[in-house]
C-alpha cells in the first residue's frame, strides 16, 4: 500500500495497540488533529488526561475500546489507514494475530517496541509495509493508590520529557509512507523525521536501553544514580561487550563512541525511571528478553564472549 496524500488519514482512523504510555502519549498527541482509536486491554472512559511536558493538563477527547470488543466486531467495515502497536515487544504478536481478522492484509502497520526482536520477524512475516520507530520521547503513567486524596485528579500519562522519533522499514522500501506518517506525527506537536537507517537507529537505542533499562531495574534506581561510582565498572564492561557485538552487526558507533552515548543518556533523563523500573514497579512483567536477548543472539551468532550482558539478563527482573 503506498499513501496517496502527504498525510495517511483522511477519514480513516488511526488505530493504535496498547494503552501503556507511550500509546496513550501518541494517541492524546493525534487525536487532536486526527481520528484515533485507542484499544487497551480494559475498558476506559473516552478521554485521556495528559500532563505535559510542560506540567500543564489536558483533557483529549478520543474514542477508547478493549482490543478484543474490537477485533471480535466483524459486522463494522471500518478499516483504519494505520495500525500503531504501541504494545510491549512480549504482547505485540498476538495483538496482532487478534486484529488480523479486521484488518486487510496491506494494512500499514508502525511498531514501537523497544529492542530488535518483533520488528525483523513482522516485517518478513506481514504482507503489508511495516514501519519501525526509534524514539527517545519519554512517558509514565503515575502510580498512585486508589484511595488517595490525589487519584481522582491524576493524569493518565506523563510526558516526561519532549524526544524524537526516527521512522523507516528495515528494507528501505517505503519512505514515502515514513515521511507522511512522520509528517502526521509533526503536526501533532511532536518532533519525527524519516530515516532510511532505521535498522542504525534500533540498535543503538538497544545498546544504550540494554544498560540503563536492567541495571535500574535490578537495583530500583532513578538513570541519573547509574552516574555514580559504583556503578562505572560494571557499565564500562558492558559497553565493551555491546561495542564488539556492534561492530560484528554492521552498525556504527555513533561520533563520540558508545561509553559517551550511554553516558550522555544517563545525565540527559538523569530524574527519569526507565521504562523497565517501571514495569517492576508495578508488577508487570519486563522486557528483558526483547532488550538483551538479541545481544545474546548476537554475541553467539558471531561466536563473541559475552559475560558481562548475560549475567545482566540472569540478574534482571522477568
Amino acid at each position: 500500500m503506498t499513501i496517496r496524500t502527504v498525510t495517511p488519514v483522511a477519514d480513516a482512523p488511526w488505530l493504535i495497540v496498547g494503552a501503556g504510555a507511550l500509546g496513550q502519549l501518541f494517541s492524546a498527541s493525534l487525536a487532536r488533529h486526527y481520528p484515533v482509536i485507542l484499544l487497551g486491554r480494559q475498558s476506559a472512559p473516552p478521554a485521556i488526561r495528559l500532563r505535559t511536558s510542560e506540567g500543564m493538563d489536558h483533557q483529549v477527547t478520543l474514542r477508547r475500546e478493549r482490543l478484543s470488543d474490537w477485533a471480535a466486531e466483524r459486522s463494522r467495515n471500518e478499516p483504519p489507514a494505520l495500525v500503531v502497536l504501541a504494545t510491549k515487544s512480549h504482547d505485540t504478536q498476538a495483538a496482532l494475530d487478534a486484529l488480523m481478522p479486521r484488518l486487510t492484509p496491506t494494512t500499514p502497520l508502525l511498531l514501537l517496541q523497544n529492542g530488535f526482536q518483533v520488528q525483523p520477524r513482522i516485517s518478513e512475516h506481514w504482507a503489508g509495509p511495516v514501519l519501525c520507530a526509534s524514539t527517545t520521547e519519554a512517558a509514565y503513567r503515575p502510580l498512585l493508590d486508589p484511595e488517595s486524596e490525589l487519584y481522582s485528579t491524576r493524569p493518565d500519562v506523563v510526558h516526561a520529557a519532549a524526544g524524537e522519533t526516527w521512522i523507516g522499514d528495515l528494507d528501505d522500501r517505503h519512505p514515502t509512507l515514513a515521511a507522511a506518517v512522520a509528517e502526521c506525527l509533526g503536526k501533532a506537536g511532536m518532533t519525527a523525521t524519516p530515516c532510511l537507517d532505521i535498522r542504525q537507529r534500533l540498535w543503538q537505542k538497544l545498546a544504550v536501553n540494554a544498560v540503563i533499562n536492567p541495571l535500574t531495574a535490578s537495583h530500583r534506581i532513578r538513570n541519573g544514580d547509574l552516574a555514580g561510582p559504583e556503578f562505572r565498572p560494571r557499565i564500562v564492561a558492558l559497553v565493551a561487550e555491546i561495542g564488539r557485538i556492534m561492530q560484528a552487526e554492521g552498525i556504527q558507533p555513533p561520533a563520540t563512541g558508545w561509553q559517551a552515548l550511554i553516558e550522555g543518556v544517563i545525565e540527559a533523563t538523569a530524574a527519569n525511571h526507565s521504562s523497565m523500573l517501571q514495569d517492576v514497579l508495578a508488577g508487570r512483567p519486563t522486557e528483558r528478553g526483547a532488550i538483551l536477548g538479541p545481544l545474546i543472539d548476537a554475541g553467539l551468532r558471531h561466536r563473541l564472549d559475552t559475560p558481562e550482558i548475560i549475567a545482566l539478563y540472569q540478574a534482571t527482573p522477568h
